[in-house]
């Protein structure tokens, strides 16, 4: 019975002893950052700051005497650092955390701006062209550019187009006395399609690929047609008459709607991006601002048609139109002789919000595409294009060249080159809107005849 006894007891004491190590061992896995750990206690040097540090710091402070000579006081502090025994704390924490990476340069006070690359203007033209005979009449529109890069100008009855890509030009068209000289010229959206405006009131549709005349629309104008703008398939003309008319080249009644509004000729003609909206300006220095929908569905009616806005602010006659391309109720309109101003406006609010002096005739106006820039052309005495930083309105620059008036100006389908016409029966290219970037061309990958064989290097 003794000996299960103390078989008992010694089973007892060794399960104890087990579950206090189990204990033991959980405390040491989660340790609390403000209990001490004496895993990583030095107890000598806690018994020496305790006994034979302080002894040796009284005994120095009691004599007021260096304990020994210079050289000995320096190598026993030498001593003392090697061994770390300059520490002051006794209970440890946790580990020392590294010490910081030092810089080994200095941060400047400020970064440097990157330089603002400004754009080169050219102030001669790229490109120069003969164009005779062209007509010098203000309220005329003899120059248009195509989106498949293909420039048609009429010059007197003839209508000539001339190929950017190629350089090559072809004789479209000569009309005959009777039909009058080209007085208005505009591409379809398509680039294949051209239509004509003549003299004696008709319109021609040419197939430019072809050089086949497809169409002519001879109802609805009474006088010459200076003026024309496509919204898609509808063909928008103004003539010597005062009247607007949209033509609809798809149907044999092609006559669907009428604007009346100007009273005597109108000479600009422009829809807006969206292709609901018709900016119109003529010789009574109106500009009008027609909704397609408000065109009356017949030309025999003589009443007025109801507009979005009239505006009477110009003093001479409205030829210059432009719809900002990335401001779609920005209208910018142009006065001609007597007027010399650029004028701004808000097609929601028919507000005027800027008006600026030209000093000059303004025959025309177009938009850059990828800057907030305005281009000018003007009549005498300079003859000039100008350049204009929208909405400050500072001159950039100003392009001359030309020897009388500009007659008409078009935009390369990029938006970057712009044709000028004038009457010193001369076309101008002009790079004013900056170049195309070019993209890098891509390395070529070499390939190896046989990739999967291994090869030594």
């Amino acid at each position: 019975m003794d000996a299960e006894k103390k078989d008992d007891h010694l089973r007892f004491r060794t399960t104890k002893n087990e579950a206090i190590q189990r204990k033991r061992s959980r405390c040491d896995e989660n340790l609390d950052r403000f209990i001490p750990n004496r895993s990583v206690m030095d107890f000598d040097f806690a018994h020496y700051m305790l006994n034979g540090g302080k002894v040796t710091r009284e005994t120095d402070s009691s004599t007021n005497s260096p304990c020994c000579s210079p050289s000995k006081e320096a190598y026993r502090k030498h001593l003392a650092d090697i061994f770390n025994m300059n520490r002051t704390r006794i209970l440890a924490f946790g580990n020392k955390p590294p010490s910081s990476v030092e810089k080994s340069f200095e941060e400047p006070a400020f970064l440097p701006k990157k330089p603002v690359k400004r754009r080169r203007i050219p102030q001669v033209a790229e490109r120069t062209l003969d164009a005779p005979d062209i007509t010098d009449d203000y309220y005329l529109n003899l120059l248009d550019w195509s989106t498949s890069n293909v420039i048609a100008v009429g010059l007197g009855n003839s209508i000539y187009l001339w190929s950017v890509d190629t350089g090559s030009a072809i004789h479209l068209v000569e009309n005959e006395e009777d039909l009058g000289p080209v007085t208005s010229v505009s591409w379809a959206p398509d680039g294949k399609h051209l239509a004509v405006g003549l003299n004696n009131s008709q319109i021609q549709i040419w197939d430019s690929e072809s050089s086949r005349l497809v169409r002519i629309l001879r109802e609805g104008h009474r006088a010459r047609v200076c003026s024309l703008d496509w919204n898609n398939y509808v063909l928008t003309t103004g003539g010597m008459d005062s009247m607007i008319i949209n033509n609809d080249v798809r149907i044999r009644s092609h006559i669907i709607g009428t604007y009346r509004g100007h009273t005597q000729e109108v000479c600009g003609l422009k829809w807006s991006s969206s292709g609901q909206q018709l900016a119109s300006g003529g010789n009574d220095n109106l500009l009008h601002i027609w909704s397609i929908s408000m065109a009356s569905p017949s030309s025999s009616s003589g009443s007025r048609n109801p507009w979005i806005h009239r505006f009477e602010d110009h003093t001479a006659a409205v030829k210059a139109l432009a719809w900002c391309p990335f401001q779609s109720n920005l209208l910018a309109s142009g006065g001609g002789m007597g007027d010399h101003s650029i004028k701004f406006w808000n097609f929601n609010t028919g507000a005027c919000l800027n008006s600026v002096n030209a000093g000059s005739q303004v025959t025309c106006l177009l938009w850059n595409r990828h800057e907030r820039e305005i281009l000018s052309s003007h009549g005498m005495n300079d003859n000039q294009l100008t350049l204009w930083k929208y909405p400050s309105m500072t001159r950039i620059a100003e392009l001359q060249g030309h020897t009388s008036r500009v007659l008409s100006m078009a935009q390369s389908p990029d938006g970057y080159t712009v044709a000028s016409a004038a009457a010193d029966e001369t076309l101008r290219f002009w790079n004013v809107f900056g170049s195309p970037e070019v993209a890098k061309p891509k390395r070529e990958a070499i390939t190896e005849p046989f990739p999967d064989i291994a090869r030594i290097r």
